[in-house]
C-alpha cells in the first residue's frame, strides 16, 4: 500500500496501461440497460398488439362481409325452381349478374357462384368452383343452413359461403347448395388500411415513449455523473467521505458502502505512515549505536571482544524491534484480511484454532528462559476453541508469557490459566514481579511506551492489544494484592469463543473468567 492507492480510488491514473479503458468499453451502460429495458418491452407489446389488432380487424372484416356473401346465396335461392320430390327431384335456376352486381362493394372484388345439387351435381354456375364437403356447423353465426370457409378459385385466394337451401313447389321438394365465393382484395385492402394507421400511431406512440425514457433515464442517472465528476476532481490521496445529500435513496448505499472503503483505506494508509515513521524513528537509533560501536572498534578503543559483544547486543535489540514491528504490522494485514468481528464480511476467513494448543506450545518454545531463570511455571487449560489466525494467538501469547519472564525474579512462580463461560474465554498469566504503577498502566499498550528503556522496545503489549481487539476480545493488566503489598501481575486475555462452541460451553462447569 502506498500513498497512490487513494489516488487510485478517487481517479484512476493513466498510467495503468489499458486496463481501465478495457474494462470502461466492457462496463454496462446504466442508460442503455434502463433504456433497453424500457423500450424492448414496450416494442414487444406493441408488435404484439398490431399483430392482434390485424387479426381482430380482418376477422371484423369477414364478419360483415360474411353477412353480403350470405345475402348473395340467399338472394340465388329465391331464383330456383323444382320439379319432382326428394331424390328424384330437378333443380333449376336461373341467375344473371345483376342478381349479383348490387352485393359488389367496388370493383375489387369479384363474385362466383355455384349452385349444385346435394350429390354434388353442378345445376348452374361456375363448374370450376370445388363442391362443398364439409359440414354445417351445430350452431351456425346466423339463422340458416350456411357454412363459411376459406378457399382457392382459380390461382386465387376466396371466401365461400355455403348456404343449404329447402326448394319447395306445386310441382316438387328438394334441396340445393349454394356457394358463393368472393376475393379478398377488398378486404386485405381495407385491412392494410387499418393496419398501416395503427402502425403509424403505434410509432408515435413508441416515439414519446422513448423520448420521455430518454428524458426521464437522463435525470435519473445524472446524480451519477455528478457524484462521479466529484470524484474525479479529486486530489490524489483525498481519502474524505463523501458528501451527497443530493443523492436519491437508491444511491445512498452505494455512497455509504463506498466512504466504508474510503475509510478503511484512509486507515491502511494512516497505518502504512505510522509504520514507516515508526520505523524510521525506531531503527535509527539502534543503527547509529552499532555504527559507533563498529567506529570505535576500529580505532581501537575497547577490545575486539568486548566491542563485539557490545554490537552483537545492539544487533539483537535492533531484530527484537523490527521483529515486533513486522508482527505488529501483521496484525494490522490480517485485521483487514478477515474484518474487526461483526464489523465487515471477512476476504479470507480465519481458522478455529484451540487457544489452549497454542499456549501450550508456546509454553514449551520459552521452556529454555523459564528454566534459565528457575522460575516455578504451571500451565492449566481446558478447551478454548477461537476463530483466528494461530499465528495471532500464538503471537498474543508469546508476548504476554515473555514479558511474564522478564518480570518475574529468579526462582519465581508464574502461572499461565486458561478458562471460559458461555461466551468468552479468558487467559491469564500471572507473574511474582514488582506490578506496575497506576500511571505506567493508562500508556503501557501505547507502541514504543516500555516500562524500563533497557528491558524493551514497547511493542510487545501494543502487539497483544491490536490482537484483542481484531479478534473482538480484551485485555487488563491487573496488580495481585496480598496483605497490602503486590505480589504479581495479572495480564487477563477476554477473547470470544467460536460460535459453535458457547453451545458446549454453557453446559461445563462456569469458571471465574
Amino acid at each position: 500500500m502506498n500513498a497512490s492507492d487513494g489516488h487510485d480510488v478517487a481517479q484512476p491514473p493513466s498510467g495503468h496501461g489499458n486496463r481501465p479503458p478495457a474494462a470502461s468499453a466492457r462496463a454496462v451502460s446504466l442508460r442503455r440497460f434502463l433504456l433497453l429495458g424500457i423500450l424492448l418491452p414496450v416494442g414487444l407489446l406493441v408488435t404484439i398488439n398490431t399483430f392482434s389488432l390485424y387479426n381482430q380487424t380482418f376477422g371484423a372484416l369477414n364478419t360483415a362481409y360474411d353477412r353480403t356473401l350470405l345475402a348473395s346465396a340467399k338472394s340465388i335461392g329465391e331464383q330456383l325452381e323444382v320439379t319432382g320430390y326428394d331424390g328424384q327431384s330437378a333443380l333449376r335456376v336461373t341467375v344473371p349478374y345483376a342478381a349479383l352486381e348490387a352485393f359488389e362493394a367496388d370493383n375489387q372484388s369479384r363474385l362466383f357462384y355455384r349452385v349444385s345439387s346435394l350429390q354434388g351435381e353442378l345445376v348452374s354456375g361456375f363448374a370450376q368452383l370445388p363442391f362443398w364437403r364439409g359440414t354445417i356447423p351445430a350452431k351456425p353465426p346466423y339463422a340458416a343452413l350456411v357454412d363459411f370457409y376459406d378457399d382457392a378459385f382459380m390461382g386465387e385466394p376466396v371466401r365461400v359461403a355455403v348456404l343449404l337451401q329447402p326448394v319447395a313447389s306445386p310441382q316438387g321438394r328438394g334441396m340445393a347448395v349454394i356457394q358463393v365465393a368472393e376475393t379478398l382484395e377488398l378486404r386485405q385492402a381495407l385491412a392494410r388500411k387499418i393496419l398501416i394507421d395503427t402502425l403509424w400511431r403505434q410509432a408515435l406512440l413508441v416515439a414519446v415513449i422513448a423520448l420521455v425514457a430518454v428524458v426521464v433515464v437522463q435525470r435519473a442517472t445524472q446524480p451519477v455523473r455528478r457524484l462521479s465528476a466529484r470524484l474525479q476532481a479529486r486530489t490524489e490521496g483525498d481519502l474524505t467521505p463523501i458528501a451527497a445529500p443530493d443523492a436519491p435513496r437508491e444511491l445512498l448505499p452505494l455512497v455509504d458502502a463506498t466512504n466504508a472503503v474510503m475509510a478503511r483505506l484512509q486507515h491502511l494508509l494512516d497505518n502504512q505512515k505510522r509504520f514507516v515513521r515508526d520505523a524510521a524513528h525506531q531503527l535509527r537509533t539502534p543503527l547509529a549505536v552499532l555504527k559507533v560501536q563498529v567506529q570505535s572498534a576500529l580505532r581501537g578503543d575497547i577490545d575486539a571482544h568486548g566491542a563485539l559483544l557490545e554490537i552483537n547486543q545492539t544487533v539483537d535489540r535492533a531484530t527484537v524491534l523490527a521483529n515486533q514491528m513486522l508482527a505488529l504490522a501483521k496484525v494490522e494485514q490480517l485485521r483487514q484480511q478477515s474484518g474487526p468481528r461483526g464489523d465487515q464480511p471477512s476476504t479470507r476467513p480465519a481458522d478455529l484454532t484451540d487457544l489452549a494448543d497454542v499456549a501450550r506450545t508456546v509454553a514449551l518454545d520459552l521452556s529454555p528462559l523459564i528454566a534459565a531463570r528457575d522460575i516455578d511455571f504451571a500451565i492449566e487449560t481446558g478447551p478454548a476453541p477461537i476463530v483466528s489466525h494461530e499465528w495471532m494467538l500464538a503471537e498474543l501469547t508469546r508476548n504476554l508469557l515473555h514479558n511474564a519472564i522478564r518480570h518475574t525474579p529468579p526462582g519465581g512462580a508464574l502461572t499461565v490459566r486458561i478458562v471460559h463461560d458461555t461466551h468468552y474465554a479468558a487467559m491469564t498469566v500471572s507473574d511474582s514481579g514488582p506490578g506496575i504503577s497506576a500511571e505506567l498502566a493508562a500508556r503501557l499498550f501505547q507502541p514504543f511506551s516500555a516500562g524500563s528503556v533497557r528491558s524493551g522496545s514497547g511493542l510487545g503489549l501494543a502487539i497483544c492489544r491490536e490482537i484483542t481487539s481484531a479478534l473482538g476480545g480484551t485485555i487488563s493488566l491487573d496488580n495481585r494484592v496480598a496483605h497490602g503489598r503486590v505480589t504479581g501481575l495479572d495480564a487477563t486475555v477476554r477473547l470470544p469463543l467460536a460460535p459453535a462452541a458457547q453451545a458446549w460451553g454453557s453446559g461445563m462447569v462456569q469458571n471465574g473468567a
